[in-house]
């Protein structure tokens, strides 16, 4: 590992306040998550969240959650959050959280979803780098701002088809 590599582990309890602090200063305007969300999100058994520090137990200068839904052979993953400190954008540290969250995708074969602000260019052009397609625009999806969102899909590592949800009868 480089100095500049970030370490990847599991977000922890103990890393909860510095998450809900630096939710306000990079979503400020959008209804940051309080602690007791991050709370929420480390308790559910399908989620599995991870810390980007710059040294072994050092703070956090990132987080990343995804959850995994549905069953064996029909797993679907989606992307809750991927945050960096506005200090550390740009240094590979977004990069570093997608991947060790697709590998959790890979590891039950499963498509992985997202919605990511439609004037996130940096953010849309790692998705895309990391085989994400656009499927699909919410209107209005982030608030109290009003911003719209791409939702965005990235196929199953394997290549398998994805099957549509079959709606009602």
């Amino acid at each position: 590992m480089t100095a500049s590599e970030p370490v990847i582990d599991a977000l922890t309890y103990d890393d909860i306040p510095r998450c809900a602090m630096l939710e306000k200063v990079i979503y400020g305007d959008d209804s940051p998550w309080p602690a007791s969300a991050f709370r929420a999100e480390l308790n559910a058994p399908y989620n599995t969240y991870f810390a980007a520090r710059e040294e072994p137990g050092g703070e956090i200068i990132g987080y990343a959650g995804i959850s995994t839904l549905g069953q064996p052979e029909a797993y679907e993953c989606e992307i809750h959050t991927i945050s960096v400190d506005p200090r550390h954008q740009g240094k590979g540290i977004g990069k570093a959280l997608l991947e060790a969250m697709l590998a959790v995708a890979d590891e039950v074969d499963a498509p992985v979803y997202l919605e990511v602000r439609t004037d996130n260019d940096p953010a849309i052009a790692l998705y895309s780098r990391h085989g994400f397609t656009t499927v699909g625009l919410r209107r209005g999806y982030y608030q109290p701002s009003g911003a719209d969102a791409y939702t965005m899909l990235r196929a199953p590592s394997s290549g398998r088809p994805i099957e549509p949800e079959e709606g009602p009868a």
